[in-house]
């Protein structure tokens, strides 16, 4: 890889050349990446140290968040990007960042494991506690990881295996697919050939296994008599297919098509959606509208409240 290759470095052009938007773009962005940092990052502490959050369900959602914390940490230079001229990035320091994002793919695999202990919990919850056992939880958590560890490698070797001898102005915020293929002197059809059907395949068997639970979700609370628990379930299956249609919508049509049709304008937008957007939504998505998680986090406040009090 590194014979091959005469750039040693890259040159990121970021989301916007305007010296006017670089001050607001940098609060709005660090804003973005505080609350991600501190949702997920919270979420992940709750579940740990609240015993009434070792369930499957927050067993799932702490690994999520986990994910969501690390590939959205890997696109911070875009904020520091915004203060400084200087937007530089050596070639190993970019394998690096692409190999992170590309770990998102466990995001997708855990999000289809919460689906699918959804349907267990109202389709089957005589039997939920047999069908969710630590063992299928640690397996579903370690194999979402597994093939994330495995999609980012591949991706990565089949990206810089090519050879890059300039130019080495990368038209994106981070290192991603489309706008190195770009730059890449050599033949990237086959590369672009396995990030379709390999993201393809990924994408289309999470959501299956998404649409799949959630219809049978569906048919089993149109049979339920009371309406305010339908209501109640219906708006939690609305959220969920909300944030997983925004995840999967951006991430699709940033991958899923020619690099001949790319607008890199465009797929900065919705590069920003499933980097930074999504990850900051997660937390609240998936928790702050949980009541049990609203209920450890007063806790968690209470108890830090009342020993502060006693310094002051």
């Amino acid at each position: 890889m590194g014979n091959s290759t005469e750039v040693t470095e890259f040159l990121l052009v970021g989301l916007t050349g305007d010296p006017g938007l670089r001050a607001p773009f940098f609060v709005i962005f660090l804003l973005i990446y505080l609350g991600t940092l501190a949702g997920n990052l919270g979420v992940a502490g709750l579940i740990l140290l609240d015993p009434r959050l070792h369930a499957p369900m927050y067993f799932l959602l702490g690994n999520l968040s986990l994910v969501d914390f690390g590939y959205s940490s890997a696109v911070t230079q875009v904020v520091a990007g915004f203060l400084t001229s200087d937007k530089t990035i050596s070639y190993r320091a970019c394998a690096t960042q692409f190999f992170l994002v590309a770990f998102i793919t466990a995001e997708s695999l855990l999000l289809a494991s919460m689906a699918y202990d959804r349907y267990a919990a109202v389709c089957r919850p005589l039997h939920y506690t047999s069908t969710m056992t630590a063992n299928t939880c640690a397996s579903l958590a370690i194999g979402s990881h597994a093939c994330g560890f495995l999609n980012s490698a591949l991706h990565t070797g089949n990206i810089f295996r090519l050879s890059f001898c300039g130019p080495n102005v990368v038209d994106h915020f981070f290192c991603d697919a489309p706008p190195l293929l770009a730059l890449s002197c050599s033949d990237s059809h086959v590369s672009e050939l396995v990030i379709f059907f390999v993201v393809g395949f990924n994408d289309l068997f999470a959501i299956l296994v998404i649409l799949v639970s959630y219809l049978f979700i569906f048919l089993t609370i149109l049979k339920m008599r009371s309406p305010e628990g339908r209501q109640k379930a219906f708006s939690t299956c609305a959220s969920h297919l909300t944030a997983v249609s925004i995840f999967y919508g951006s991430g699709i049509f940033m991958y899923l098509q020619p690099s001949s049709s790319h607008s890199m304008g465009t797929d900065k937008v919705a590069s920003v959606f499933y980097t930074m957007v999504v990850p900051m939504l997660n937390p609240l998505v998936y928790s702050l509208r949980n009541r049990e998680v609203r209920s450890a986090f007063k806790k968690a406040v209470g108890k830090v409240k009342s020993s502060i009090g006693p310094i002051f």
